[in-house]
C-alpha cells in the first residue's frame, strides 16, 4: 500500500484514525479526518478534559498489546469487577508481567451491604484471584461510583509504584476510565504534551500519560471478554444487567424439580437434593419467575421475551441459544453458582445439591467459594 493510501494517524498516539465506531480504538469524526495534526477522540479528552475514555479491543489483540509488559520496570495496575469477579479477571495476565508487581483494583463494592465484612472479602479476592493463577501484591476495595476507597488506590498506587510506569489494565464496564481519569488528576502534569509509545509486534497503540516525575501511566484498552453476558445482550438492555444500587438478594425456598427464570437470559433447575435455600444476586432490573421443572419448557416457550424478559422476542432471534451445565454443589462446601455478567446463585443447604444452569452458548457458568 502506498503512503496516500493509508490512513492518518493520530498526532496523540499514533493509531491509525477511522469515523466508522466511536467504541473502536482510533476515533475520530468525519469532519476531522483529513485535518492536519488531528488526534482521535481518546487522546482529545485526555489532553483538554483530563479524561480518559473507554476504547475497547478484542482478546487476542490485547494479548499481543501486553507483550512487551514483561521486559519492563512498571506497576501493572489490575482492575477487576467484583460483581463479575471471574468474568473480568485477566487470568492470563501472569504470562506477561515477569516480575513487576500487580496491585488488583476490586471495584463496585458499594453493591455489597454496608455490614460486609470487607477483612473477609479482601482474603476472597485474594484466594480466588489465587486460583486463577495470579499473584498480586495487594488487593485494594473501593466504589468508581461512589467514590469510595479511591484514595487507598492512590496511596497504593504509591507504595507500589517506586518511580515506576504504571500500566492500567482491565475488561470493558469495570470503571478503568474512572480509575485512570483519578490518577491522571493527582499525578499528570497536563502541560505537557501527550507522548506516545508503540509495543513490538502490534499496530495497537497504548496511550501514555506522562507525570510530573517523567514516568508514564499508560491507559491500555478495554478487553472484551465473549464470555460475558454484559458483551452479548443488546445494548438498551445494559441497564437492567448492571446493577448501580446494592444488591437486594432475593432468596428461594426449593424443593427439588423447581425451576428459576432470570429473564430470558438464565435458567436454574434444581434437580436433587433436600429442600434447601438458593440466594440469588443479580441487578434489581431483572426479574425472577418461579415453576416446576416438569413445566418449564412450556413456559418458555410461551413467555420468552415477554414476561421472560430481557431479552426481547425479537432480540431473541439472534441471540445465542442455551447451552446446560450440570452442576454438583457438596455437602457443607458455602459455595456460589456463578454466571458471568449476570450475577451469582447462593447455595445455602448444607446436604448437597444437583443443579443445571442453562445459559447463552459460551457464557461462563462455573462453582465458585461463597462471596458473601
Amino acid at each position: 500500500m502506498t503512503d496516500q493510501h493509508k490512513p492518518p494517524r493520530c498526532a496523540g498516539c499514533g493509531i491509525p484514525l477511522q469515523s466508522e465506531d466511536q467504541k473502536r480504538p482510533g476515533f475520530v469524526p468525519a469532519s476531522s479526518l483529513d485535518k492536519e495534526e488531528a488526534v482521535c477522540q481518546r487522546c482529545f479528552r485526555i489532553k483538554n478534559y483530563n479524561e480518559a475514555s473507554s476504547v475497547t479491543v478484542d482478546q487476542d489483540e490485547f494479548l499481543k498489546l501486553l507483550g512487551g509488559i514483561a521486559s519492563t520496570d512498571s506497576l501493572v495496575v489490575h482492575i477487576v469487577d467484583l460483581f463479575d469477579f471471574q468474568g473480568s479477571l485477566i487470568s492470563s495476565l501472569q504470562r506477561f508481567v515477569g516480575n513487576n508487581p500487580v496491585l488488583l483494583v476490586v471495584n463496585k463494592i458499594d453493591l455489597l451491604p454496608p455490614v460486609t465484612n470487607w477483612n473477609r472479602l479482601r482474603n476472597w479476592v485474594q484466594k480466588q484471584a489465587r486460583e486463577e493463577g495470579l499473584k498480586v501484591a495487594d488487593v485494594v476495595l473501593c466504589s468508581a461510583r461512589r467514590n469510595i476507597g479511591f484514595d487507598r488506590v492512590v496511596e497504593a498506587v504509591n507504595e507500589y509504584r517506586n518511580n515506576k510506569d504504571v500500566y492500567v489494565v482491565g475488561a470493558t464496564n469495570v470503571g478503568k476510565s474512572t480509575l485512570i481519569n483519578r490518577l491522571i488528576s493527582d499525578y499528570s502534569d497536563l502541560k505537557r504534551e501527550l507522548t506516545v509509545s508503540r509495543y513490538p509486534g502490534t499496530t495497537l497503540d497504548a496511550v501514555h500519560i506522562p507525570l510530573d516525575d517523567g514516568k508514564s501511566i499508560i491507559d491500555t484498552p478495554g478487553i472484551v471478554y465473549s464470555w460475558r453476558m454484559s458483551e452479548i445482550v443488546p445494548r438498551h438492555d445494559l441497564a437492567s444487567l448492571l446493577p448501580d444500587k446494592p444488591l437486594k438478594p432475593l432468596t428461594y425456598q426449593l424443593n427439588e424439580k423447581q425451576s428459576l427464570f432470570i429473564g430470558a437470559l438464565a435458567r436454574f433447575d434444581f434437580l436433587e437434593g433436600e429442600r434447601q435455600s438458593f440466594t440469588v444476586n443479580l441487578s434489581g432490573g431483572l426479574t425472577v419467575h418461579r415453576t416446576k421443572l416438569e413445566r418449564a419448557d412450556e413456559l418458555y416457550e410461551q413467555h420468552r421475551g415477554v414476561m421472560l424478559s430481557p431479552p426481547s422476542l425479537e432480540d431473541l432471534e439472534t441471540f445465542p441459544a442455551w447451552t446446560r451445565h450440570r452442576l454438583r454443589i457438596a455437602p457443607n462446601s458455602n459455595q456460589d453458582i456463578f454466571i458471568s455478567g449476570l450475577g451469582w446463585i447462593q447455595a445455602n443447604g448444607k446436604t448437597g445439591a444437583t443443579v443445571d444452569i442453562h445459559a447463552p452458548r459460551g457464557i461462563k457458568v462455573m462453582l465458585r467459594d461463597s462471596m458473601m
